[in-house]
């Protein structure tokens, strides 16, 4: 069954973009559609969605967290 097709689409809150260049590289997080922080670690994740109220328990829950561009342990350009 595809995406498209699943009677259940999770929409979570939180969104972390893809590896942005810097020093060191950092990836956007946003929360309901919302740039809240640059994070450079799974720490700064969790700690954006706490400030919003949100509690994560799995970083790997895709109804918790969207990784785009990556999962949670691509924290650098390739």
């Amino acid at each position: 069954m595809t995406e498209s097709m699943s009677p259940y689409m999770s929409s979570p809150r939180v969104t972390v973009l893809g590896v942005q260049p810097g020093d060191p590289p950092f990836r956007i997080v946003e929360i309901d559609g919302e740039m809240v922080r640059m994070a450079t670690s799974m720490t700064d994740v969790i700690l954006a969605a706490a400030d919003a109220g949100i509690t994560i328990h799995d970083l790997d829950d895709p109804d918790t967290v969207r990784w785009v561009g990556g999962g949670k342990l691509t924290w650098r350009l390739h």
